[in-house]
């Protein structure tokens, strides 16, 4: 994450910390992040990877881009895949990107992903009410929800429910590059 995106995740973090009434070991215990890691972060010194803002953003309420976005920029946003950091990044070159969130009606985040074979991404359970759509544009994957694995490949799409915790893997012989929305509740709209 570069110094400009560092300073706003920063802000962001502070202020949603503040509107929530949190205090560090609060907020540290809400989101299962160390307190080290959010003094860190706050005083921008840290450099939070996807599973920190995800925990982050799930404790808060809102979607991770909320954590990401300088709330003074207007729509309409246009962004360059490649210009945005990607929040991970896999052992053997893989990526994920989250490229927008769109908050009307409700919080939609934009994700692009890239998986070489047996890279794999895990992620925790999100709130109640969340749900993703996958669309595979090349490749292989598999897809974990639960305890079980789904083959998708490319032209595939799905949706499911990410209340209950999933992954993501490369799979195949060659990379897979998938685009993912992650669909938060209304009621987090705006958050």
């Amino acid at each position: 994450m570069n110094d400009s995106a560092l300073e706003i995740v920063a802000r962001n973090v502070r202020s949603a910390r503040a509107a929530a009434g949190l205090s560090l070991d609060a907020l540290a215990t809400r989101a299962d992040v160390s307190k080290g890691a959010l003094v860190a972060l706050e005083s921008e010194r840290g450099n939070p990877n996807l599973t920190t803002l995800v925990r982050l953003a799930d404790a808060f309420g809102r979607p991770v881009s909320s954590l990401m976005e300088d709330e003074r920029e207007e729509l309409p946003t246009v962004v360059d895949a490649e210009e945005i950091a990607p929040l991970w990044t896999g052992p053997h070159g893989g990526t994920a990107r989250l490229l927008l969130t769109n908050q009307r009606p409700a919080p939609v985040e934009l994700w692009r992903w890239h998986l070489h074979p047996g890279e794999r991404h895990d992620s925790n359970a999100h709130q109640v009410g969340v749900t993703e759509t996958l669309t595979v544009v090349r490749g292989q994957m598999l897809l974990g929800i639960g305890d079980a694995m789904h083959p998708l490949r490319a032209g595939q799409t799905t949706a499911f429910s990410a209340e209950v915790p999933h992954s993501y893997e490369g799979a195949g012989r060659g990379p897979c590059e998938l685009l993912m929305t992650v669909h938060l509740p209304a009621e987090h709209r705006g958050a």
